[in-house]
């Protein structure tokens, strides 16, 4: 069986359990991304909360598959919800997602980041300017790399930054790079057309937050949420690349996606 092959066969496998489990996924998420991350999670399958008050984000924790914290919009008053999640997530052993949305563009989210990587994410994913200010910012950003912002070149900074963490790491980009450090997988659908319609990247945190609900193992969960959520991308640019109509599309690919068009369409870049 070939690397091809058996990532097809271990995303469609993936993509059938999540759907029968339908996991319940808390999200404490950006007000621009809360609609469609909301509604990628039920066209996809899984069951969306978005929730973060701090009175309730520990207790709501303990009833949830997985948990999604998007740094998008933030305040002191999310922060500290943000931090309380994590920590009630690692005392559950609930897996958890951290999407760090413009991280290094200011101290605040330079600083939050820096405050919820000790509390140890399951998977961290961001586009590959990201990923590149979050490794800088832990320590982590390898020798000898010149900073870009394209995947390929973030790639040994996804690298360096999951055995960092002890995490998988999802650089998104034209090709998506996923790793824990020892393993990589470069993953090659999608379309041009994702990067017009905004919070389609924080949607796809929360689909991951689906996928590790389900699965045991963040890399194994994060390669077939990538791989999946890049096939609805380019099956929805079948139909058109208008950015309004794209996103109802999208949607409409995420919910009828099957395991034959894994089968069919996944591309597996060098």
């Amino acid at each position: 069986m070939d690397n091809r092959t058996a990532i097809a066969a271990k995303t469609a496998e993936l993509l059938d359990a999540m759907r029968a489990a339908r996991p319940l996924v808390h999200n404490i998420s950006n007000y621009v991304s809360m609609d469609v991350a909301a509604n990628a999670l039920l066209a996809i399958g899984a069951s969306p909360a978005m929730v973060h008050a701090r009175e309730e984000v520990a207790e709501f924790i303990a009833i949830a598959g997985a948990l999604v914290i998007n740094i998008g919009t933030l305040s002191a008053s999310w922060v500290e919800s943000m931090i309380l999640a994590a920590e009630a997530a690692g005392r559950n052993n609930k897996p958890w997602v951290l999407d760090p949305v413009g991280a290094g563009a200011t101290r605040l989210r330079t600083d939050t980041v820096k405050t919820l990587l000790p509390r140890r994410p399951s998977i961290i994913r961001g586009n590959a300017s990201e990923i590149m200010a979050v490794a800088g910012g832990a320590g982590a950003a390898p020798k000898g790399v010149d900073s870009a912002n394209t995947t390929e070149e973030a790639l040994a900074f996804a690298v360096s930054l999951a055995k960092h963490q002890r995490c998988t790491v999802i650089a998104t980009g034209a090709v998506d790079i996923v790793t824990d450090g020892d393993r990589v997988v470069k993953l090659a659908n999608g379309s041009p057309a994702m990067a017009k319609v905004t919070a389609l990247g924080c949607a796809l945190s929360a689909v991951t937050g689906a996928f590790a609900a389900v699965c045991p193992d963040p890399f194994e969960a994060s390669v077939a949420a990538v791989a999946v959520y890049g096939l609805a991308g380019e099956m929805a640019a079948d139909k058109t690349t208008r950015p309004g109509s794209y996103r109802v599309a999208f949607l409409d690919m995420l919910e009828v996606v099957r395991p034959q068009d894994i089968t069919a369409r996944l591309k597996i870049a060098d």
